[in-house]
């Protein structure tokens, strides 16, 4: 599993914006695809809602078909 912080200067990020802010999705459509998808966790809790607030101290994991990437977002 590769495990990245993210550092974030705001209350919070939205789930979609995460993914493309980290570069785990080209274009925000294809972050929108990912969420709905299934793909993202947060804190350990699948979430496919991609304007889920993601605020300092939340976990996202994205599970790839051959990786596993975990942000913490600080």
């Amino acid at each position: 599993m590769k495990k990245t912080e993210i550092k974030i200067d705001t209350e919070f990020i939205k789930l979609d914006q995460l993914l493309k802010f980290a570069g785990l999705a080209f274009s925000g459509a294809e972050a929108k695809s990912m969420v709905l998808d299934g793909m993202a966790s947060v804190n350990g809790e699948q979430c496919m809602m991609r304007g889920k607030k993601i605020r300092p101290g939340d976990r996202v994991t994205v599970e790839f078909e051959d990786e596993t990437v975990e942000l913490a977002v600080v």
